[in-house]
């Protein structure tokens, strides 16, 4: 019986989701709109739901802490949306966190996502 893949690591989770064409990348715009450029798609909270979350922790350094949030939206697109936090956080400002906050979760297991 083969063993299931264990995903520790944040580059091990990108890479996963890249080899299953799930990279599109939602990003919070200057204008605190949540986009998918390469779906040329501009979010409301309410417009996707989290469907997998992935948390990791820096073993030496809390500032190496992050979270991938696996969305997916209205339309069966699938996304992510990378908050790394403490120094290397992009996400600065409550409109990031405001938006997080408003988003309904569904969490699925991983066979449903990387079937």
């Amino acid at each position: 019986m083969e063993q299931p893949y264990e995903m520790n690591t944040l580059s091990q989770v990108m890479e996963k989701l890249r080899l299953k064409g799930i990279d599109n990348e939602l990003k919070m715009s200057d204008h605190g709109k949540m986009q998918a450029k390469s779906l040329n798609k501009v979010y409301k909270p309410e417009d996707v739901t989290i469907i997998k979350t992935y948390r990791f922790e820096g073993m030496s350094d809390p500032g190496d802490n992050a979270v991938i949030y696996v969305v997916e939206d209205q339309d069966g697109d699938i996304g992510y949306i990378l908050d790394a936090y403490g120094t290397y956080s992009d996400n600065l400002g409550s409109a990031f966190d405001d938006f997080l906050k408003k988003i309904n979760v569904a969490d699925r297991n991983e066979q449903e996502i990387f079937h």
